[in-house]
Order: structure tokens, then C-alpha cells, then sequence
């Protein structure tokens, strides 16, 4: 199931049931798990790890040297998870020792045309990238967020789990979670309470969610005396917690 086309370092592990097509380069140090299909002319650098039941379609380029000027050579990594779909001409590049090492993207994600995940990027499950979506070094993103298409996140910034940034956004603050955002900057623009139904949060929750939006954005109150209010409910609800975990683990600031 490799084409003899193809060329692979003898030092690849590659696992049964893998497709690698035509004139694709998969270079030493790099492992492919179980029925991962990689199509014509991809080239995979190592020291990548590739789970299981991945696609990646022609012409991306998986665990290349990043563009940090910093980076010097050194042996950094690549870890992605099973199950995601790699669209044409992605760019996924490794870490760097100025953080620690290594960039990490979860499982059950589309990254659609042309995203780039930057080094030291931390991806979660079940995400959707839309074409032209670009993260900057030190991003991470939480599980189930939605990146519309064309949209630019600066370098550290935070993307909260259930979130949603709208097509062309641009992302300079951290966004919580759950938080739907748009513009140049971002904005919030409210809770993904659609979002949310569809994923089975309960009604309650949703409710909740939606107060705790109005209580940090609506009330003029700072950040620190919202999350006063909201640490009561925290303890009661499990979705608010993680919106209070955002809230307090936000290292840039969050849009407002």
C-alpha cells in the first residue's frame, strides 16, 4: 500500500494498513499508526508521530523545521492524534526548546485548504479549521471550537473550548469558552448556545452560560468581580467551571 513512487526513510515506523501515494516523502524519525492514508506528494518530517486513521491529502507539509528565527536545529516534535482530516496544502511544523518542545494536535479535527498550525501549538479534539486558518506559535485551542475560514490568531493566544470565531477573525486577545467572536479584533458576540444543543448540553446549562456571559460583558463589572460572581455557580455546574477555568487560565487578556 505504498506507492513505489513514494520515498521512505528505512528509519519510518509505518504501520499495517497505511497508504502513503505517489511521490510522497516520509523522512527519518517519523511514525504512522494504523490505516492512516497519506496522499501524493506530502512530505512528512521528522520527529512527527501520526496516530491512526488519518487522511492527509497532497501537498502538506507535516512536522517541517518551524519559522522561528530562534530555532536552531534541534531534535523538537510532532504529535498528532487519530482520526483527523488533513486537507490540501496544510502546514504543521515542530516545537521549539523556547517552550517545551513540541507541537501537539488532538483527534476527530478537520483542518481544512491551507491551515497552518504553528510550533508549540497545542490542538484539541473535534475541531473545525476552515480553509486559510492561521495559528501563530503557542496557540492553543480547545476541544469542539469552530475557526471560520481566513481567520489569524497572534502567537500565545488562547481559543476556549466550544468557541467560535466567525470567518476572517482576528484573534489578538484570548477568547473563553463557549464564546462566539468576530472582527479585526475580535469581538464576542454571545454564547454558541446552537452549538451546544447540538453536543447535548442540557437546557439548564445553556441557561447558565448565558447569564454568565451578560455577568462578564454586559454589567460593566471588571474581570476579577465577575468571576466572583461566577465561582459560586462553577462549583454547581460543570460548564460554567470550564467557562471559570478560561476566565482564570487567560494569559493575554479576553476580548471584549
Amino acid at each position: 500500500m505504498i506507492d513505489p513512487r513514494a520515498i521512505v526513510d528505512p528509519s519510518a515506523r509505518i504501520a499495517d494498513g497505511v497508504e502513503i501515494g505517489p511521490f510522497s516523502i516520509i523522512g527519518a524519525d517519523v511514525e504512522i499508526g494504523e490505516g492512516t492514508v497519506v496522499g501524493p506528494h506530502v512530505v512528512v518530517r521528522g520527529p512527527t508521530k501520526i496516530g491512526k486513521h488519518n487522511k492527509i491529502f497532497q501537498f502538506s507539509s507535516i512536522g517541517e523545521e518551524c519559522q522561528d528565527k530562534k530555532y536552531a536545529g534541534e531534535p523538537t516534535t510532532l504529535t498528532i492524534g487519530d482520526h483527523n482530516v488533513i486537507r490540501e496544502a496544510c502546514t504543521f511544523h515542530r516545537g521549539t526548546i523556547q517552550d517545551n518542545g513540541h507541537t501537539q494536535v488532538g483527534s476527530h479535527n478537520l483542518f481544512m485548504v491551507n491551515v497552518h498550525v504553528a510550533h508549540d501549538c497545542v490542538i484539541g479534539d473535534h475541531g473545525i479549521f476552515a480553509n486559510d486558518t492561521n495559528m501563530a506559535g503557542h496557540v492553543k485551542v480547545g476541544d469542539w471550537a469552530i475557526l471560520g475560514g481566513s481567520t489569524q490568531v497572534h502567537q500565545f493566544c488562547q481559543i476556549g473550548a466550544h468557541s467560535m470565531c466567525g470567518a476572517g477573525t482576528v484573534v489578538l486577545k484570548d477568547i473563553p469558552a463557549y464564546i462566539m467572536s468576530l472582527g479585526y479584533p475580535a469581538q464576542p458576540h454571545g454564547i454558541n448556545s446552537e452549538g451546544l444543543k447540538r453536543r447535548g448540553f442540557n437546557a439548564d446549562s445553556i441557561s447558565l452560560l448565558r447569564n454568565a456571559y451578560k455577568t462578564i460583558y454586559r454589567k460593566g463589572l471588571t474581570l476579577a468581580e465577575a468571576l466572583e460572581i461566577l465561582h459560586p455557580i462553577a462549583l454547581d455546574d460543570d460548564a460554567v467551571a470550564v467557562l471559570v477555568n478560561s476566565l482564570e487560565s487567560a494569559t493575554r487578556g479576553i476580548i471584549r
